[in-house]
Parts: structure tokens; C-alpha cells; sequence
């Protein structure tokens, strides 16, 4: 007779699969199972990019935040959110794989007694971490072609937003929380915007926070940026606020380059802030640029 502990440890030990491939994560190497069945997300840039590639998850955390994989994630078992997984929905999927990332990071230790699970943390390199994670996806599911093709294309779009960028002058981005802004430097969570597109720091050395370094209205004033490239993350998270837009019309704001320029890019903020790093939401991003500042 087996007894409860002994149970409980057959139950939550990881699935074996016949085959296995190892890919990179934020954790190191880790052997993944190879075209599983059944699969988790519990990271929002994963998801992303897994939508890209045509791969449907059966677990989804909610809420989705962004508009464009509402759709994606339609039919999905909700299995909790992205700091707080369901475990007792989880365990009832059974899945072969569990993706996680990010906000959801500090759970793979737990997550992973349930079934092989991948840290896909995208951090310090936005744009290379985003094409590892893109093509480890593409290997795990056997898409490694569309991939590849994914990858392609978007080193096409940013080459092309680089040269048509420029000669525009410095930038400086910021993100509004309410009232409050921080500003992002080369570096940091938004730096790959600065680094990949060739866009000068109007302040160097910013200081390189996860939530950016405190800034006032004097500050954007005194760099007096071309180009202010604005993150609202309220919106990002889907709260009500005052909103970027009423939060930087002031008059310290409209004395800069930027402003009197037209050159003040509101991005659409939950692709770059909940799930950068993920194809679509580079994609995404470098277009909403392309089409404010290209033909200036």
C-alpha cells in the first residue's frame, strides 16, 4: 500500500519524456520536453511569442492585458495570474511544460514540482534574450523555420527604423505612474531603445532601476530631449489614472525640443512594459516609432 507522502511525491514528480532538448534560460541550460501535449504560460512575452509561432498553450494566466492575444488566449484553462498561480487548476491540466518569466520567476521552484519548467526571464538584453527565447520556443515546438523568419524580419524593421531615426537628434524615455515619472536609460528595461536604434541619451547616466529613476518636470526640461519617448504604466496595467498625455502638458514639458517639435511618442504601453521582449511587442513597438518619427 502506498502511503500519503509517498503519493503525493508520485504525483507531483515532473512527467518523464522519451525525448528531451536542452535550451537556454534565465537559469541556465534545462532540458525541455520536446513538442509537448500540454502546456502552461505564465509570462506574458512568452505568450507572445508562442502566439507568432502558431503554438497554443492550454493554461493561460489572466488577465491577458494585451488586446491583440485576447484572441490567443480564448478556450485557455485560467491557471492564475502572473504572480499568483492556481495550483489546484494547474495540477488538474497535468502539463508536460510550464513556461514562466518575470513576474511569475520567483515560482518556478514550486512550479517546477509539478512539471519541467523554463525561466524565460527577459531582462538585461531585451532584444537578444527576446531572439533566444523566440528560437528555444521555436525548437521546443519544432518551428525553428518560422522562427528563424520571425527573427529576420524584425532585424529587418529595426535596421531600417535605426537609419530612418538617424540624425533626429537625443531622446529620453520616461514613464508615467499617475503624477509620477521616471526616466530610462541606456541599460535599463527600455534601454534596447536607445542601444539597438542608435537614439543619443539626452541624459547620460540615468540611474539603472527596475522602475526607472525618479524624475521632475525641471529634469525633462534642463535634457531637453528631441524626441520623448513616453511609457504610461497605468494604462500598461489597465488602471484609471490622469493618463501620460494630461501628466506632461505642462509648461516645463512644452518648453522642450520634443515638445514644440511634435516629437513626443506615446507607446502603446502594455506590449513594451508587461510583455517586452516577445516578438510582437518588439514588432509593435518599432512600428508605433516608424510611423511617428520616420518621416519627420
Amino acid at each position: 500500500m502506498i502511503k500519503p507522502l509517498a503519493l503525493m511525491a508520485l504525483l507531483l514528480a515532473p512527467p518523464a519524456f522519451a525525448e528531451t532538448i536542452s535550451v537556454e534560460t534565465a537559469r541556465g541550460p534545462v532540458d525541455a520536453p520536446h513538442f509537448p501535449e500540454t502546456v502552461a504560460v505564465f509570462d506574458l512575452a512568452a505568450f507572445d511569442s508562442l502566439t507568432a509561432l502558431g503554438v497554443k498553450p492550454q493554461g493561460m494566466v489572466r488577465p491577458i492585458y494585451l488586446p491583440y492575444l485576447e484572441d490567443a488566449a480564448a478556450g485557455t484553462d485560467v491557471v492564475g495570474s502572473l504572480f499568483e498561480p492556481d495550483f489546484e487548476t494547474l495540477f488538474a491540466l497535468n502539463p508536460d511544460l510550464i513556461i514562466a518569466g518575470g513576474r511569475s520567476s520567483e515560482q518556478v521552484p514550486e512550479l517546477a514540482r509539478i512539471a519541467p519548467t523554463l525561466d524565460m526571464t527577459i531582462w538585461e538584453d531585451t532584444i537578444g534574450e527576446g531572439l533566444a527565447r523566440l528560437a528555444a520556443y521555436g525548437e521546443i515546438f519544432d518551428k525553428e523555420e518560422q522562427a528563424a523568419a520571425l527573427a529576420a524580419d524584425f532585424q529587418t524593421k529595426l535596421s531600417e527604423t535605426k537609419k530612418a531615426l538617424a540624425g533626429k537628434g537625443t531622446a529620453l524615455i520616461v514613464m508615467t505612474n499617475g503624477p509620477k515619472i521616471s526616466a530610462y536609460g541606456t541599460g535599463g528595461r527600455f534601454g534596447w531603445l536607445h542601444e539597438a536604434l542608435g537614439l543619443p541619451e539626452a541624459v547620460e547616466d540615468v540611474q539603472m532601476t527596475d522602475h526607472g529613476e525618479a524624475i521632475s518636470f525641471e529634469f525633462i526640461r534642463e535634457a531637453n530631449p528631441d524626441i520623448l519617448l513616453v511609457i504610461d504604466r497605468m494604462a500598461a496595467i489597465g488602471q484609471e489614472s490622469e493618463g501620460a498625455h494630461a501628466t506632461l502638458d505642462n509648461a516645463l514639458v512644452h518648453e522642450t525640443s520634443a515638445w514644440k517639435s511634435g516629437q513626443v511618442v506615446h507607446l502603446s504601453a502594455a506590449p513594451i512594459y508587461i510583455a517586452g521582449g516577445g516578438i510582437q511587442s518588439m514588432n509593435l513597438t518599432l512600428d508605433e516609432i516608424n510611423a511617428a518619427l520616420a518621416d519627420q
